[in-house]
């Protein structure tokens, strides 16, 4: 199972970041245990500076935007 965290502060991006996380991972039948992260502090702990950011297993695997599919499918296999 893999551990993944949307950082962002809540906003509409952030949000759609995380269900399309869940989305994706649901299709592709990967397990995964998904955890929003809103405080700054450990936003920050990250060395995000831009929002929504993903970190898959602690390593940020994308920050700034929101990801493609085809860039989430890649995280999960």
């Amino acid at each position: 199972m893999k551990k993944i965290k949307v950082l962002g502060s809540g906003c509409k991006k952030c949000n759609q970041v995380a269900d399309l996380v869940s989305e994706v991972a649901k299709e592709s039948n990967v397990a995964i245990e998904l955890e929003k992260v809103t405080d700054m502090a450990q936003i920050m702990g990250y060395g995000v500076m831009s929002t929504p950011a993903v970190v898959i297993d602690e390593t940020v695997v994308h920050k700034g935007s929101v990801p493609s599919t085809e860039q989430i499918q890649s995280w999960l296999n």
